[in-house]
C-alpha cells in the first residue's frame, strides 16, 4: 500500500481516489473547491489539503484529473504546486485530458526535481470512474509505469504503456477521434430510421450484432431515442479534446477532416444549450435541423 495524494475531484476524480482508499491506500486529497474535499473525506475518511504541495507531501505517488492544460500546470507549479511538496523518487500521475506538450513540459521539470511522471489520461467516462473500470493509456520511463501501475489498477480495467511521456496523451487523442465519427454515425443512423418509419430498438437490435456495433450504439441508442442527454460525458469538454486533437493534427500533419466536420456539430449543439449534455446529443442537432 502507499501514500497517494488526488488531486482534483470532479465527476472523475471524486470516484477514482475513492477506488484508491477502497484499495488501502493511504489517501489525501485537494480540489480547488474545499467543500468538495471535506465531502469526499466524509465519505471515504482520509485526508485532505488546503494546497497541492501539503497534499503531496511525502507522498509516493501523486494522481491528479483537473480541466485542461493551465489548471494542470496551476496544480503543478509554484509555492503551492504538488511539485513543490513532492518528495525525491515520488512519481506524479497525472490523468487529466491535456497536450502532449503540456505533459512532456511539466515531466522536463519534474526531472529537474527528481521527480517522476506519468501521463496517464482514462477513457470511459463517468460510469468508468465509478465501476473502476476506466481504460488508461501511458506515457513514461518504463520504471515509473512499473511501479505507478499497481496503483492505478484500483480504478483501471485496462492499463497500458504507450511509450515515453506524452504516448498517452497522443493515444487519448486517437480515443477521441475514433469516438466523435463513431457517435455521428449512430446519431445518423438513429435519425435515419426515425425518418423512415423504423422502430429503433428492432433497428439496433438488428445491426448491433454486426459490423456496425459499437459501445456507443449499446450503451446510448435508448437514451438518444428517448432525447435524454443529462449525463456522460459534456459536449465541452469533448469539444476542449478535439480541439487539442486537431492543434496536434496541424503539428504533425495529419489530415482529421471527419474530426474537424464532427467539432462543428458539436458547436452547434452548445449553441443549441447543450454544452452539459452528454457527446451523444449530436442526434439533438439532426432533429432539429428535420
Amino acid at each position: 500500500m502507499a501514500k497517494v495524494a488526488f488531486l482534483g475531484l470532479g465527476v472523475m476524480g471524486f470516484p477514482m481516489a475513492g477506488h484508491l482508499a477502497a484499495a488501502g491506500h493511504k489517501v489525501t486529497v485537494y480540489n480547488r473547491t474545499a467543500a468538495k474535499a471535506e465531502a469526499w473525506v466524509e465519505k471515504h475518511a482520509g485526508e485532505w489539503a488546503a494546497t497541492p504541495a501539503d497534499a503531496a507531501r511525502d507522498c509516493d505517488f501523486v494522481m491528479a484529473c483537473v480541466g485542461n492544460d493551465d489548471d494542470l500546470r496551476a496544480v503543478c507549479l509554484g509555492e503551492t504546486g504538488a511539485f513543490a511538496g513532492m518528495k525525491p523518487g515520488a512519481i506524479f500521475v497525472d490523468h487529466t485530458t491535456v497536450s502532449a506538450k503540456v505533459s512532456r513540459e511539466l515531466a522536463e521539470i519534474a526531472r529537474e526535481k527528481g521527480l517522476g511522471y506519468v501521463d496517464a489520461p482514462v477513457s470511459g467516462g463517468q460510469a468508468g470512474a465509478e465501476g473502476g473500470v476506466l481504460s488508461v493509456m501511458c506515457g513514461g520511463s518504463e520504471a515509473e509505469y512499473t511501479k505507478a501501475e499497481p496503483v492505478i489498477d484500483a480504478y483501471a480495467k485496462a492499463c497500458l504503456r504507450m511509450g515515453d511521456v506524452g504516448a498517452g496523451q497522443l493515444t487519448k487523442m486517437c480515443n477521441q477521434i475514433a469516438i466523435a465519427g463513431v457517435v455521428q454515425g449512430l446519431s445518423e443512423a438513429l435519425h435515419f430510421a426515425e425518418k423512415a418509419g423504423l422502430p429503433i430498438t428492432d433497428v439496433v437490435e438488428a445491426i448491433s450484432q454486426g459490423a456496425a456495433g459499437s459501445w456507443q450504439m449499446s450503451n446510448r441508442y435508448k437514451t438518444m431515442a428517448e432525447e435524454k442527454y443529462d449525463f456522460g460525458f459534456a459536449v465541452d469538454w469533448m469539444r476542449k479534446d478535439l480541439n487539442i486533437c486537431l492543434t496536434t493534427a496541424n503539428e504533425t500533419g495529419a489530415s482529421l477532416p471527419v474530426t474537424a466536420l464532427v467539432d462543428q456539430f458539436y458547436k452547434e449543439v452548445q449553441s443549441m444549450g447543450g454544452g452539459r449534455w452528454d457527446t451523444s446529443s449530436l442526434i439533438a442537432r439532426l432533429r432539429k435541423l428535420g
